[in-house]
């Protein structure tokens, strides 16, 4: 793990832009009046008549960026995980996914992590919604070095993208030589007893959970899943069948979410106990982000506790 280095995902998403624009004068950044928060606001800086702000109306800025990408530009179109994936979503379904257009979607502020704003902005459904569009590919990055890889690996990639960035500033869990692939978990430990399947925030989490497992004499795989969709089944099964128990762990939902794209592949392939880490069906409410994370269980602590669980079933 690299020096402790705290960096907000979307400060990242923000940076990534201006190195895009730099190399390719097709790129264009679209925001819904949030460009300070979203970090799109850096590249309006430095390619001004390539920023377009689409004011309050998301749903309208998704089907502008989708006749901008069919005019042969590179589109990303940004606003906070709530608006995006929730007041948007028709227009992403139909005009964006339906058609297979080539659009990047930056979705700021996602989880419970947005802290103070509330549940009216804390989205953990987001994922869930993307999943169900045919074609759509999702990345939940852990830190900033997988954050602005993700960006770029976006731009480059055929068909629509789904960026899910946080406002938290979290530890920096890879260095520069991390390697980032669409549809590729990664193994960050390989162990005996149980497998620890993390995405986004959770993977520093999980990092601080296996360590507690291992002072207990249990051995934790552990894997880092950035991309949600399309998930890396080759990656859950061998851990399946190496440890013959799963956790997931993410900052979303338990339904719909990394958990339930982990069980499918297990129940279809090879059954095994699957227990979810996440917010467990409920709404968020206001607070310090790092207190809500301790209130609502998205810490190493419950990480540990269902591992231990996880175990006992398999027995």
């Amino acid at each position: 793990m690299a020096d402790i280095i705290k960096t907000a995902t979307r400060d990242a998403y923000g940076k990534a832009l201006v190195e895009l624009g730099e190399k390719n004068e097709k790129l264009v950044v679209f925001d819904a009046d949030l460009a300070a928060a979203t970090k799109t606001g850096m590249f309006k800086k430095a390619f001004p008549d390539r920023f377009i702000d689409c004011g309050i109306a998301e749903g309208n800025m998704m089907g502008v960026a989708a006749g901008m990408a069919t005019a042969g530009y590179t589109v990303f179109a940004s606003s906070f995980a709530m608006f995006a994936a929730g007041r948007a979503f028709e227009q992403i379904r139909n005009t964006i996914g339906y058609p297979h257009i080539n659009v990047k979607i930056g979705a700021t502020h996602a989880g419970i992590s947005v802290g103070e704003d509330g549940a009216s902005h804390q989205c953990c459904e987001d994922i869930a919604l993307m999943r169900t569009i045919p074609g759509m590919t999702i990345i939940n990055p852990a830190d900033d070095i997988e954050a602005r890889l993700a960006v770029f690996a976006a731009a480059e990639h055929d068909g629509p993208v789904y960026m899910r960035f946080g406002r938290l500033a979290v530890p920096r869990v890879f260095d520069d030589s991390y390697k980032f692939e669409i549809g590729k978990g990664v193994y960050l430990n390989k162990g005996t007893d149980v497998t620890i399947i993390a995405t986004g925030l959770l993977v520093e989490r999980a990092i601080q959970a296996a360590e507690l497992l291992k002072n207990e004499g249990i051995s934790a795989s552990l894997i880092n899943m950035a991309t949600i969709k399309p998930i890396d089944r080759d990656i859950i099964l061998d851990a399946a069948k190496t440890t013959g128990c799963i956790v997931t762990a993410e900052e979303h939902n338990i339904i719909g979410g990394l958990g339930s794209a982990v069980a499918e592949v297990v129940a279809e392939e090879y059954p095994v106990p699957v227990l979810r880490v996440g917010v467990e069906d409920t709404f968020g409410k206001s607070g310090p982000a790092l207190e809500l994370l301790e209130i609502f269980g998205l810490n190493a602590q419950n990480i540990v506790a269902k591992a231990k669980r996880a175990i006992e079933l398999k027995k």
